[in-house]
């Protein structure tokens, strides 16, 4: 679980420098961000972490969280 953890981890702060590279502004996260959120949600990731990681507010990604259990 932890090395899912970690891939999870990754892949956010890949997506979050990719996004940042193509200049994307704004809270909003791009689709990519999006689902390593979801995906490391799933890997049991803290929502804090993610957020931290992810560079979003912690109720953007309970927003995210809440959209996919819908």
């Amino acid at each position: 679980m932890a090395v899912e953890r970690e891939a999870a981890i990754r892949s956010i702060r890949k997506a979050k420098e990719a996004r940042g590279a193509a200049g994307i502004a704004g809270r909003k996260p791009s689709e990519e961000l999006r689902k390593c959120c979801l995906d490391a949600d799933r890997a049991g990731v803290p929502v804090t972490q993610i957020a931290e990681e992810a560079g979003l507010p912690r109720q953007d990604v309970d927003d995210l969280i809440a959209e996919r259990d819908r």
